[in-house]
């Protein structure tokens, strides 16, 4: 099989479906390619996506002006994609940061202030306060909370991209559901091939293949991209339980400015149909290096250190919950140099990246894909309003 396209993205997860969308809108013959879900993780040989997934965290209140201004470009379309789609993603039950209270020092007040600079309405909560509002914890000691109450919760990232995938068929994108395993330029364009033994040629390539990015063949260049192995722990509630906590905000939650925060998700209904409360944060980086070490840790179930201390803060945090089963899953988080995602053309004018989202990426997802629709549309990225260089490096 073969095809020619103006503009092929290779990748359709959060980043990719979202450019696809947007660049369809900007111009005909595009093309967004990238396998499905496999059905079963352990036995699948090929790539794997980070949003595999029901729930990540979405809010506005960020440190970071950058990251703040495209989560909320994002957010203030996710109403309109829901609509346009036909695919609930968002589910606004507010999002809660809490730390060590305003008598320990700073950290309440400067997320305020974050909150303050991005203009996001959010409130201080003190230690009465979580206790009244959100009687389900047991915060450590003289710790206080920043609650965003609207424009924030979570999403999800399985129908985020059901949805972008729609509205880019809707706006002329073709969907190939295959897997890129080598991306070139070749005379006056740029060759795809896929495991299936198709060959795909366009005029240019956006490569958005998230923590897969680092595989050589996609790329004419060593991307200075740094992939860190996450292991996440689920834990099943029953309906009744689910149904108390359905006003449960998204939490992140550092108790004590030593200690490595963690995140936890409300019970949301997974496709087995059971409900389940998500918490990450491993304690440690562990950097994959390769291509075959980001797969290789896709089909695991992470590490059992990991699992213990996700467990025991959930103990502490929430010690009334009646927990039903629990389980874990793998994911992978991308890091850029600059700390911003990558957004630019490689070594070759005719092959572009999109990647990195640091850990934040997907609640900001079709911003950033926007931006990557932008790119390659016009062939360079303007300021945008951002005030940074979204350039790739390569080593």
């Amino acid at each position: 099989m073969t095809a020619h396209f103006r503009t092929m993205i290779v990748g359709r997860g959060l980043m990719g479906s979202a450019a696809a969308r947007h660049l369809a809108g900007l111009q005909d013959g595009v093309a967004v390619i990238g396998p499905d879900e496999p059905a079963d993780k352990a036995s699948h040989t090929g790539v794997f996506a980070s949003h595999y997934d029901e729930g990540r965290i979405t809010r506005t209140i960020d440190r970071d002006p950058v990251w703040a201004r495209l989560a909320n470009r994002s957010i203030a379309r996710y109403r309109d994609i829901e609509r346009e789609s036909g695919i609930e993603v968002f589910n606004e039950v507010g999002a809660l940061i809490v730390g060590p209270g305003r008598s320990r020092g700073k950290y309440v007040e400067t997320i305020m202030a974050a909150a303050d600079s991005c203009g996001a309405a959010a409130e201080i909560v003190d230690a009465g306060g979580l206790v009244e509002k959100f009687p389900y914890f047991e915060f450590a000691k003289k710790t206080e909370g920043v609650l965003e109450a609207s424009g924030a919760g979570f999403i999800s990232p399985r129908r985020m991209v059901a949805a972008q995938t729609i509205l880019a068929k809707k706006a002329g994108a073709t969907v190939i559901k295959a897997t890129v395993t080598k991306v070139r330029e070749n005379g006056n364009g740029v060759r795809v091939e896929t495991a299936d033994g198709a060959v795909y040629t366009a005029d240019q390539v956006l490569v958005a293949a998230g923590g897969f990015s680092i595989n050589p063949e996609l790329l004419p260049g060593n991307l200075d991209l740094t992939v860190f192995a996450r292991t996440v722990a689920y834990f099943e509630v029953g309906e009744e339980e689910a149904e108390t906590l359905k006003a449960m905000p998204s939490l992140i939650y550092k108790p004590e400015f030593d200690v490595d925060g963690v995140y936890l998700l409300p019970p949301i209904r997974y496709p087995d149909g059971r409900f389940y409360i998500k918490i990450g944060g491993d304690p440690d980086d562990v950097p994959l290096e390769t291509e075959a070490d980001v797969r290789a840790w896709f089909k695991s179930r992470g590490t059992n250190a990991t699992r213990e201390h996700l467990t025991r803060i959930l103990c502490d945090l929430m010690p009334g919950i009646r927990v039903l089963e629990s389980t874990t899953g793998t994911c992978v988080t991308s890091y850029s140099p600059s700390g911003y995602p990558m957004i630019g053309f490689s070594p070759s004018d005719r092959i572009a990246v999109l990647t990195a989202g640091c850990g934040a990426g997907a609640k900001s997802s079709d911003e950033i894909g926007r931006l990557g629709a932008v790119l390659m549309a016009g062939g360079q990225l303007a300021d945008e309003g951002y005030g940074v260089d979204f350039a790739p490096s390569f080593s």
